[in-house]
């Protein structure tokens, strides 16, 4: 049987993989609607990968919150509670798994992918998120090395605790 801090370092590097390939696909999105601004469908499927940038987040930080912290952050503000708590150490548990300069980064991604789920695509403008689309690589490649490192975490202290 493997180790549970194992299964979860697996599982956040294979989100990665999978975010990796909405980014590409979101930048591709982006490069298209800018040589085709009259084409709907580009802006759409750069707001859906955009979304889908940080549903990916926010399905590792739960995995995180439920299965290390053991305490999933609940009530109204879950969302951005979550948020920080990533960029928080718990002490004897673990280290913060993002940074807070990624955390502060990130609230805008977590604000938009809130809008994309609550108005019609109609009304999504892309002077609303340019901004995130132009730095998301940079966005991306800091929280990647991030979550990689935390997943080292992880794995060493499976490895530890297999030695113990």
């Amino acid at each position: 049987m493997t180790d549970p801090y194992s299964q979860i370092a697996q599982r956040i590097r294979g989100e990665v993989v999978e975010i990796d390939r909405v980014v590409l696909r979101g930048l591709h999105a982006w490069d298209m609607h800018r040589l085709n601004p009259a084409e709907d469908a580009f802006l759409d499927a750069a707001a859906l990968n955009l979304h889908s940038f940080y549903s990916g987040l926010e399905t590792i930080f739960g995995l995180i919150t439920r299965q290390v912290d053991r305490k999933p952050p609940a009530g109204e503000s879950w969302h951005r509670d979550l948020l920080g708590q990533m960029a928080s150490e718990w002490p004897e548990v673990r280290p913060g798994v993002i940074s807070q300069e990624t955390a502060e980064r990130l609230d805008g991604y977590m604000r938009f992918r809130h809008l994309v789920r609550n108005v019609y695509a109609t009304n999504l403008a892309p002077d609303r998120f340019s901004d995130l689309i132009d730095t998301l690589s940079e966005v991306w490649s800091q929280t990647r090395s991030e979550l990689l490192a935390f997943a080292t975490f992880l794995e060493d202290v499976a490895r530890s605790v297999a030695g113990a």
